[in-house]
C-alpha cells in the first residue's frame, strides 16, 4: 500500500497518510490541527528483512528550527 509522509505547515506534524489514488491527496489534511496545507516528504522506502541496522528511521538530524523532524522541505 503506498503510505506517504507529509508535514503540516502550520503546527509542522509529522504524519503518514495512505493515499490510494490522486483525490485522496486533495481531501488530506493534518490529524493533530485540522490544516488543510500540508507538504509530502521524501522517505526512504521500507524494506523488509531481517536485522537491525541500527538506522534511525530514515530520519536525517538536521540543525533545521523550522520543524522537529529535521527533514521538512525548507531544511534541504
Amino acid at each position: 500500500m503506498p503510505l506517504y509522509e507529509y508535514t503540516c505547515c502550520k503546527c509542522k506534524n509529522l504524519f503518514e497518510a495512505l493515499i490510494r489514488k490522486k483525490e485522496d491527496e486533495a481531501d488530506l489534511s493534518c490529524p493533530k490541527c485540522g490544516a488543510k496545507k500540508v507538504a509530502k516528504e521524501f522517505s526512504a522506502p521500507a524494506i523488509k528483512g531481517g536485522g537491525s541496522s541500527g538506522s534511525s528511521g530514515g530520519h536525517s538530524s538536521s540543525s533545521c528550527g523550522s520543524c522537529s523532524s529535521g527533514s521538512c522541505s525548507t531544511c534541504h
